[in-house]
């Protein structure tokens, strides 16, 4: 015998939905906690790739000023120290920057080829102190002074 009640149906659906079968909630809970955790590691990634990306920034200005240094040293103009010194003391506050950024996957990646190009900057910076410190260091502008000593037989 088949009920054509709508209420009766309606009742009978309902008490076999999954709504009232705690493993059904506790699935949709689940899924739920999971999405949120997706967002939040989304969240975070985004954060990260941000991060890396102000740097990058930042550190592209630096660059220029290093390539204007290195080529007023390379033509022979002396540079004072104070020039190299604030490019390197600034290229270090952005590494501080990377090491406070918490990053995974490709984010990671970006952050630990930006660490390697700020150590690039540095040592550029460093090859470029010693040349403009060594007067002697331009071969074609150096002088070089020979001494003919005289023997004498006794």
């Amino acid at each position: 015998m088949i009920n054509s009640d709508p209420a009766h149906s309606l009742a009978q659906l309902s008490s076999h939905s999954s709504f009232d079968n705690p493993a059904s909630k506790e699935k949709m809970t689940n899924t739920k906690d999971n999405k949120v955790e997706e967002v939040k590691e989304s969240e975070e990634i985004s954060k990260a790739f941000a991060a890396v990306a102000g740097v990058r920034k930042e550190v592209d200005k630096l660059s220029e000023r290093i390539a204007a240094l290195e080529v007023a040293v390379n033509s022979g103009t002396k540079v004072t120290d104070e020039e190299f010194v604030v490019p390197a003391e600034l290229l270090m506050r952005e590494l501080l920057k990377l090491d406070g950024i918490g990053a995974e996957g490709e984010a990671r990646l970006q952050r630990k080829a930006e660490v390697r190009r700020i150590q690039k900057y540095h040592e550029t910076l460093d090859k470029l102190k010693t040349i403009n410190s060594n007067p002697f260091s331009d071969k074609h502008k150096a002088v070089s002074v020979t001494t003919n000593w005289e023997t004498f037989d006794s």
